[in-house]
């Protein structure tokens, strides 16, 4: 049988329309679109950098624009959450439906499969991670400073005290989840007593089962993709995610396509949208499902992004928290931002050029700078000089007071 060719320009367009980036944005976003987005998406990654905003605020407002940021608090945190916290890409926010398709993960870490540090403590302090889980049984949310009790080790998660390594370890382990967050410290509790009791009874598939319908929400949220990047997407162990290719392409759920230009070989989402063009305007968060794959980024626009937060300030390319501006279904421009809360001011730290930028691109990414800002609580947006695109966008910005 024949297998179809697609061009890179339609795998790229196909991608983005699969992100949610082909729709227009919604004048008043709001709940329900917060929640299609989550669902679109199937994971949205956590991080603690603070340095505009906190990571899992971004994918949202990249694709709706300002949305109200307690729409997405309250759908994560709320009474009546419809997501919940668990290890998807990395520590990530999920459709509660989703917790049954995490439970082989829960049991692999229940048998040691985690972090090595915290596997090792499990075997060697079982006994007081069941003295932590009974005293959450009774006592209700806690947090970490509740159990500060013991020694701490070296700088870095290391510092934790046993009681916090603990609540990590029950957290791999599916046994409690997060309830709320105070700031962005997490208030853990039984996952019994936080998720939906009809999540709770769902039946637990078997490992096979739980990676096919993961991969299929990774094509689902990828329109076309490799193996590697549809198994990246949930972090799959290589030969599940494998065998979960395999199965849904020999039940039709999976198309095998040739990318012009990709090496390897490449799978359609049947029902995935074509688009003859793409009109987005977004700043994208480092963390962004959308780039999060590093070789994938390259294959679909052509750009080298690295997240150079742990790179050593003398050696990054363009600063410490970068967000790439993707203009229609190019990567034309990236700004290096930082929010100064006490100033009321969106810093741009240095703006530069990429290859495919536009004589419109200042101006779109000014227009764009200046809605983050208010949607930030910001009062106006500041350039700091650096870059090759810093003095177009300081113009534009001064223009715009």
């Amino acid at each position: 049988m024949a297998v179809e060719g697609i061009s890179a320009d339609l795998a790229r367009r196909m991608a983005l329309a699969a992100q949610g980036f082909a729709k227009a944005r919604p004048e008043t976003p709001g709940a329900r679109q917060v929640k299609d987005i989550a669902r679109r998406l199937g994971v949205i990654q956590i991080d603690s950098v603070n340095v505009v905003s906190r990571t899992h605020y971004l994918p949202p407002f990249s694709r709706l624009g300002a949305y109200p940021r307690e729409a997405l608090k309250t759908e994560a945190w709320g009474r009546r959450p419809s997501l919940f916290e668990y290890w998807g890409h990395e520590a990530s926010l999920m459709p509660v439906e989703t917790q049954p398709l995490m439970r082989w993960r829960m049991a692999r870490a229940r048998g040691g499969q985690m972090w090595t540090g915290l596997a090792r403590f499990g075997r060697e302090r079982r006994d007081h991670i069941e003295r932590v889980l009974a005293e959450i049984e009774r006592r209700g949310p806690v947090v970490g400073g509740d159990f500060a009790e013991g020694p701490r080790g070296a700088p870095g998660w290391w510092a934790w005290s046993d009681g916090k390594r603990a609540l990590e370890w029950l957290f791999w382990a599916g046994e409690i989840t997060t309830k709320t967050r105070r700031g962005f410290e997490r208030v853990y509790d039984l996952t019994d007593r936080v998720l939906p009791r009809a999540v709770l009874d769902t039946p637990t598939p078997t490992e096979g089962r739980a990676c096919r319908e993961l991969v299929r929400m990774s094509a689902r949220a990828l329109g076309v993709a490799t193996e590697p990047d549809l198994r990246d997407y949930f972090r799959l162990p290589v030969d599940l995610a494998r065998q979960a290719v395999r199965d849904l392409v020999e039940a039709g759920e999976l198309t095998p396509v040739t990318v012009r230009g990709w090496r390897h070989p490449a799978y359609l989402w049947p029902e995935a949208k074509r688009p003859r063009r793409v009109a987005a305007q977004a700043l994208l968060s480092p963390f962004d499902n959308l780039i999060w794959t590093r070789d994938r980024t390259e294959r679909l626009f052509g750009v080298r992004v690295r997240l150079e937060i742990y790179t050593p300030a003398e050696k990054r390319s363009h600063g410490y928290y970068v967000l790439p501006f993707l203009e229609d279904d190019a990567i034309t421009a990236r700004v290096d931002l930082k929010a100064d809360r006490k100033a009321g001011v969106l810093r741009v730290q240095a703006a530069w050029r990429e290859e495919q930028t536009r004589p419109e691109t200042a101006a779109r990414l000014a227009a764009e700078l200046n809605r983050m800002a208010a949607w930030l609580g910001l009062e106006r947006v500041e350039t700091m000089g650096k870059g090759d695109l810093a003095h177009n966008l300081d113009v534009l910005l001064r223009d715009r007071e």
